[in-house]
């Protein structure tokens, strides 16, 4: 991929003034030794560290240096590190040893992000948004609704690495599901990035539909016989809970329909038919949240 591919980011600011941000950036990053365990800050982060061959769990190899050295010596397998909220100096070894973007690596460490998909060379880039229910007795003019995180994840041919942010969005049991199925998981890190996006989205249905049941209950509050007294202010609360939920769902429908349609060295044509099953759901998604915002602006002008 051509430099001008791998800094299209950086274009708004003029090419000399991308390429100097970028060089910035590689400037500011920490060298990190990670040959020694007791020399690596990544325990704080590190939630784990795994090797797969053939679909299989190796267990023997929990040292991130030595994983990368056996995977990249034999051809076989993948490395999957997962982190929660590292700091710069923390990810900072782990960029350097997947010669991660520095554009990515900023991105990954600060969050904060929309949800995109971004191509680095052979490492693609992803954000997701997750979304998290909050369980409330009844929907007030105050209630929090919908807590949101993020979980970045860079593939390449050989890794995969999830960077969570946020209180939920724990990745074990997706971990746990695909070890449950060693074929799937043997197509390597982009299977891995399909459960990931599939695992995000049907968050995301799991949340309309208890954001269905919220409306639902003001609905009938409002219209049935001798209902209440319409509380604007419980409308409004709502809606801005239901631009959060929007704000994580709305953005990712490209990503996910380039990741299921564009020819990516690092996406096998047959993890890209699962992928169309996601944007399937997604889109279901999208349209039940523009459902809510009718409803939501009806019931007002009732």
């Amino acid at each position: 991929m051509s430099m001008a591919g791998n800094l299209r980011k950086v274009t708004k600011l003029g090419t000399a003034g991308g390429l100097r941000k970028v060089a910035q950036l590689a400037r500011r990053r920490p060298r990190v030794d990670l040959s020694h365990p007791a020399r690596s800050p990544l325990g704080s982060s590190v939630v784990n560290c795994v090797t797969y061959v053939d679909g299989i769990r190796v267990p023997q190899c929990t040292d991130l240096l030595e994983s990368v050295r056996m995977v990249r010596k034999t051809g076989e397998g993948f490395v999957w590190l997962g982190l929660h909220e590292p700091t710069d100096r923390e990810f900072a070894g782990v960029a350097e040893l997947f010669d991660l973007h520095p554009l990515a690596v900023e991105d990954a460490v600060e969050a904060h992000q929309r949800p995109k998909l971004e191509h680095y060379g052979n490492t693609l880039f992803a954000v997701f948004k997750t979304v998290c229910y909050v369980e409330h007795e009844r929907l007030t003019a105050t209630s929090e609704v919908v807590n949101t995180g993020e979980i970045m994840a860079f593939v390449g041919e050989d890794f995969v690495i999830t960077v969570r942010h946020g209180r939920h969005g724990s990745l074990g049991p997706l971990r746990e599901e695909l070890e449950a199925h060693p074929h799937q998981l043997s197509k390597g890190p982009a299977a891995v990035l399909h459960a990931l996006a599939d695992h995000v989205v049907d968050g995301y249905l799991s949340v309309t539909d208890a954001v269905q049941a919220d409306i639902d209950q003001v609905e009938t509050e409002v219209f049935s016989e001798g209902g209440a007294r319409l509380d604007p202010g419980r409308i409004y609360q709502m809606k801005r809970e239901l631009l959060e939920l929007k704000r994580a769902v709305m953005p990712l429908a490209r990503p996910v329909e380039d990741l299921a349609t564009r020819p990516l060295r690092v996406v096998a044509p047959d993890i890209q038919a699962y992928f169309r099953d996601v944007l399937d759901h997604l889109t279901r998604a999208k349209e039940q949240i523009a459902a809510f915002d009718e409803l939501l602006n009806s019931i007002l002008q009732a």
